[in-house]
């Protein structure tokens, strides 16, 4: 009994930190009238690490904010992140 208690008592603590992980996604967006484009990047839910899965889940919140998405450009590991921030500028985790 013991050799099973141990394994589910590891197993269920680290579950919430496998909930909370994230990627990152650079995407490009545009806005009408005037047209204004802009480069960003965003957090996505670990579930959501595709392109296709990534635009799905940040289309929406571009939408409410008057942008259109383009595309996604990359899906960027964490330890990356720091070679988009400056090119991502006021976009950078922004949505």
């Amino acid at each position: 009994m013991k050799k099973l208690v141990l394994p589910l008592i590891f197993a269920l603590a680290t579950l919430p930190g496998l909930a909370d992980a994230a990627c990152y996604a650079s995407y490009k967006a545009k806005r009408d009238n005037p047209l204004k484009l802009h480069f960003g990047v965003a957090e996505v839910n670990d579930s959501q690490c595709t392109k296709a899965a990534a635009a799905k889940a940040l289309s929406p919140r571009l939408e409410k904010a008057g942008w259109h998405l383009l595309s996604i450009v990359a899906m960027i590991p964490k330890d990356k992140l720091g070679e988009v921030k400056a090119d991502a500028g006021e976009y950078f985790l922004r949505y």
